[in-house]
């Protein structure tokens, strides 16, 4: 007579066929795949007490006899009999891999049938990439993590290797005086290890997709990386701008409804192009096109604001060796000091003291009645881990807390200083918080120990914390303007909306993907390497941007030949000298990566919608064969239009 099934433990311990919770001395363990089995209810049993330490189960020694035999328990002979042939079915089907094999016979064991497994799997693969808000954190977070912390990047830098790490952890681990990788030990450049710089495409994914996963993911916020080239209208379009330069040009409209003189951030009502107001993070190609969204309206001057009225916003582009840049906190130095006189257009050398008047004044006076002000960044500020890798970008509102005077750095001339502190409702550029400051404590500076005409605000500032509420907001009413309001025609505005929106992408993915592009091709990147400047380029296109170039240049005089002079090869998107770097550029496998998952994930959202419309459509075959010729139609036009606007 044959045997009946044999059948182990279940994962609580009991025995499968009859269904008591055996004694660990009466339960013996495979020593292949490890599963427990009741002795009682083995037909061949150890015989011997050594048997049992190299013990087989009957699954992995091969003797269990698949076949049932009438007589035996009830309801095991047709139970028996529908397991062994499902099981002999998987392994019959040459279509799956081994692994496919192993996970349908455990889904099988433990209750579920083939047939379930099988819609459970095309429910899967159907719904898989239907929600809007898949969670495309997972795809940054399984590539992208801090190499010491081992945690998302907060303000990440980007080694010229590829591994990344915290903008703290990186300049904790400099400080000990390690000059390497903390993952692959490369040597990282000295240039880098005094003056990193924020990997500004990699802040604005995590942010994305930190939105994505919330409710807030349709939002004003998903704009706030907007890349100049989006616009569709710029300044210096005239003929004379073109033939002269910019120099020479006007700066084209304003596209605000604010006057000059206006205070604390751009609202969505003073914004009729849009209606979204203006957004922390944006940026622009210069300083004349910032002023056309009324971040900083002075073309050259740093400083916005009059001395009886206060100011209304700054400008950081390293004009003054003082300052100093800490992110949510800065000091920032006043103007005047320097001779100006006869046709001198610049000087950076101080040759007198600098006074609390003028502009200088207006900062003091917003200081005192805690005037918001407007800060942007500019690329030019190259000591600065803030400030952005190209262009102008709008880093929201600041309060002034303290202003005094001290010697400069220069010599023996005081400058004026102020220290402002950051107040916005709206998260950092380069953090990837989702929410916007909260009060903050006033950072120790040292230099007040040496100050003179220190000033403190003592009077409560109209712009502040509102607890209530959870934000930021007027006190007491802003200052009235001053000066006219700038206003756009009805048909300037319309056309403006209409091309500024078939400029945005859809879809959240489309937008991170366009947030690691290649600064040469301005393509989604490909074999992505970031320089030590922390820009991103295809190597492809670094390395054709260097053809045909030596890292050394012999030389001679004639008939003597000279010592050989290195090279120097600038970054095609600054002046930093990458040729150490290019001798062996890293592919950034970790970019490279979420690129990769990010475009699967794309494509499988574009294949179910299109699923989505035949299904749904409700439309004739011919019908359908006509919607993707359409769509093209549709598609060419927008460009068209586009291109012409």
């Amino acid at each position: 007579m044959a045997r009946d099934i044999q059948l182990p433990c279940d994962g609580d311990g009991v025995c499968m066929r009859c269904k008591s919770n055996p004694p660990p001395e009466e339960s013996l363990t495979c020593g292949t795949c490890v599963t427990p089995w009741h002795v009682s209810c083995l037909s061949s049993p150890p015989k011997t007490l050594a048997s049992t330490l190299q013990w087989h189960c009957p699954d992995c020694s091969g003797e269990i006899d698949p076949l049932p035999v009438s007589g035996g328990a009830t309801g095991f002979e047709s139970a028996g009999s529908d397991l062994v042939a499902a099981i002999r079915a998987i392994e019959a089907d040459e279509s799956l891999s081994t692994e496919e094999k192993a996970k349908k016979r455990q889904r099988l064991l433990s209750g579920k049938g083939v047939e379930e497994d099988d819609e459970e799997e095309k429910r899967k693969k159907k719904g898989k990439g239907k929600n809007p808000n898949l969670d495309v954190l997972c795809a940054l977070g399984d590539n992208l993590m801090c190499s010491f912390c081992m945690q998302l990047p907060e303000r990440p830098v980007t080694k010229p290797c590829g591994h990344n790490a915290c903008l703290k952890c990186f300049e904790k681990w400099m400080g000990q005086g390690k000059r390497t990788c903390g993952k692959c030990r490369s040597i990282i450049p000295e240039k880098m290890a005094k003056n990193p710089r924020i990997n500004s495409s990699l802040v604005a994914a995590i942010r994305l997709a930190k939105v994505s996963k919330s409710a807030a993911a349709s939002t004003s916020k998903v704009f706030h990386f907007i890349s100049n080239q989006d616009r569709p209208d710029k300044a210096f379009t005239t003929e004379r701008a073109k033939k002269t330069g910019k120099a020479n040009a006007a700066s084209g409209k304003i596209y605000v409804t604010i006057p000059p003189d206006h205070f604390g951030p751009i609202p969505a009502e003073n914004d009729p192009v849009r209606n979204q107001g203006l957004l922390v993070g944006e940026s622009w190609e210069d300083r004349l096109e910032c002023r056309q969204w009324g971040a900083h309206f002075p073309h050259v001057a740093g400083i916005a604001g009059q001395s009886t009225y206060g100011a209304q916003s700054v400008a950081l582009s390293g004009g003054y060796k003082d300052d100093e840049d800490h992110g949510e906190w800065f000091l920032y130095t006043g103007s005047g000091g320097r001779d100006l006189s006869g046709n001198k257009r610049t000087n950076k050398e101080q040759s007198f003291d600098q006074k609390f008047e003028k502009s200088n004044a207006a900062l003091k006076l917003s200081c005192k009645l805690g005037y918001p002000v407007r800060v942007v960044r500019s690329h030019k500020e190259k000591r600065s881990a803030y400030a952005p890798e190209e262009g102008v970008r709008y880093d929201g509102v600041y309060r002034i807390e303290k202003c005094w005077r001290k010697v400069g750095v220069q010599g023996s001339f005081k400058v004026c200083r102020y220290l402002f502190v950051r107040c916005d409702n709206e998260p950092a550029p380069w953090t990837s918080d989702e929410h916007g400051d909260r009060p903050r404590p006033i950072p120790n500076i040292p230099e007040l120990n040496m100050a003179t005409d220190l000033f403190e605000r003592k009077e409560t500032p109209s712009w502040d914390f509102d607890e209530g509420e959870g934000c930021w907001k007027w006190m007491k009413p802003p200052p009235a303007s001053k000066k006219s309001v700038n206003v756009l025609a009805p048909e300037e505005r319309k056309n403006l909306k209409k091309a500024i929106k078939a400029a945005h992408s859809n879809t959240m993915r489309a937008r991170l993907l366009k947030e690691f592009k290649c600064q040469i091709c301005q393509q989604v990147l490909t074999l992505p390497v970031t320089t030590p400047c922390a820009h991103n380029f295809c190597k492809a296109c670094l390395e054709a941007k260097f053809a045909g170039k030596t890292l050394v240049r012999e030389r001679s005089t004639g008939g003597r030949t000279l010592r050989a002079r290195k090279n120097v090869l600038n970054c095609p998107c600054c002046p930093t000298d990458i040729s150490d770097f290019l001798q062996n550029p890293q592919v950034n496998r970790e970019v490279a990566e979420v690129i990769e998952k990010l475009k699967n994930q794309e494509e499988d959202n574009a294949e179910l919608e299109d699923e989505d419309e035949g299904e749904g459509s409700g439309t004739t075959p011919e019908e359908d064969d006509e919607q993707p010729k359409k769509r093209i139609k549709l598609d060419t036009d927008a460009t068209v239009s586009a291109t012409i606007r």
